[in-house]
């Protein structure tokens, strides 16, 4: 591990929350953090040589961030003749954050520290068509009292919130979510921080879960995608080891991707033929309601199934060979190296997963699937929470936010 630091060894950086080397010239104690980030316990000799630092400017840093409480000592390192050298490493339990995963019919509430361990939750039904004032409010009333068990609340370092929609990512606004009424344009962040004063972000639902699916099981995957397939089907896009979002936040929609079975069906965003309109849970449902099968939604679709419904079991595979044509249209042009299957009509297993993998590797160039893998989701409905809470952390412990706390405490004292 020693010659990896003196070699300044970086990880894959934003969405993994891992440490890696400060940029060259970097000498702020943000820029510094990010080596510890990985928990590992590191010397202040062993800092220096890493970042090319002169050891008093290393020392000041460290001074730095000790007194943030966001570095601890964790003891000597083993002495080579004379005083030995003290050791020290990231204190993930110095901050907690708050994540909250708002779905279809669903609020989930979690208390995590800065490495994304879950510490408290709550969850209750509620649908989204409720409003923001009534989702957003428990939001609150069940975080204040999951910090309040937490004996300490005011080190709360941020909220992280998950909507089952498209959001404007710099302003946290949704942006005419479809299955939410009365949400367009409304101010989350401002909502929230009257009563838990402290940062807020907010992000479509798939974009947050495929960062807790790669942050809990692909941290070395750089070029990931993860497809939620549900009532509605959209998905995640990790490019280069970043979280890609588009110039309006809309990236990854695939549910709204026309799709050439079912050009004549007409899809709730108002045009014909969208992939969602064919594959999705509520779709699938349908299709088999309208062969007198007792089917209200991609819950009934996949209890069918799991009681050996061959039509059933068909009607899946087929909307896995649907999802499969748009699938690999994102391989060629994203050359992926995972591709995670996610969301309640994830249940189905490999009955869905088959025609998925049938279609992307007949229709994929050999060089793009040699290495690709097609997967169920391994996070499964813990990815939304994970990912909240990797919101907040990449956010504020990114050299940025490190600097923004560190002022904020000289400041106040």
């Amino acid at each position: 591990m020693a010659e990896d630091r003196r070699k300044g060894r970086r990880a894959t950086a934003e969405d993994t929350g891992r440490g890696q080397a400060p940029a060259a010239g970097g000498s702020r104690a943000g820029d510094l953090f990010q080596l510890l980030r990985d928990g590992s316990p590191w010397t202040r000799a062993e800092l220096a040589m890493a970042t090319g630092l002169a050891r008093s400017t290393v020392a000041g840093k460290v001074d730095l961030l000790l007194g943030s409480g966001l570095v601890v000592s964790v003891g000597d390192a083993l002495s080579s003749g004379g005083r030995p050298a003290s050791r020290f490493a990231f204190h993930p339990r110095a901050r907690t954050v708050l994540a909250a995963d708002i779905g279809a019919s669903h609020v989930r509430v979690a208390l995590t520290d800065l490495n994304g361990e879950l510490l408290a939750e709550e969850r209750t039904n509620m649908p989204v068509a409720a409003g923001p004032e009534a989702l957003l409010g428990y939001v609150v009333d069940s975080g204040k009292r999951l910090l309040d068990q937490s004996h300490c609340p005011e080190n709360l370092a941020g909220v992280g919130i998950g909507l089952p929609g498209p959001v404007h990512h710099a302003t946290g606004r949704p942006v005419k979510p479809p299955i939410m009424p009365g949400w367009d344009g409304f101010d989350v962040v401002g909502f929230v921080q009257r009563s838990l004063p402290s940062p807020v972000l907010v992000d479509n639902d798939v974009n947050i879960m495929a960062l807790g699916e790669r942050t809990g099981f692909w941290p070395d995957a750089n070029d990931l995608l993860f497809v939620k397939v549900a009532t509605g089907i959209g998905s995640g896009v990790i490019s280069s080891g970043q979280l890609q979002r588009g110039a309006d936040g809309t990236a990854g929609d695939l549910g709204h991707v026309r799709a050439g079975r079912g050009q004549d069906i007409v899809c709730r965003c108002g045009n014909t033929g969208c992939l969602e309109a064919i594959a999705s849970g509520d779709a699938v449902a349908q299709s088999l309601a309208a062969q007198g099968l007792d089917a209200a939604n991609g819950a009934d679709v996949i209890a069918l199934a799991s009681h050996g419904n061959i039509v059933a079991i068909q009607a899946l595979r087929q909307a896995g060979r649907d999802i499969g044509e748009v699938l690999a249209t994102c391989v060629n042009l994203l050359n992926p190296s995972v591709i995670v299957i996610g969301g309640s009509m994830a249940a189905a297993g490999e009955h869905l997963m088959a025609g998925v993998r049938e279609v992307v590797y007949r229709r994929s160039p050999p060089l793009a699937t040699t290495n690709l893998r097609i997967i169920l989701s391994r996070a499964g409905d813990r990815a939304a929470i994970t990912g909240a809470s990797q919101l907040v952390c990449q956010h504020i412990l990114s050299p940025e936010g490190i600097e923004t706390e560190l002022a904020s405490l000289a400041g106040a004292g």
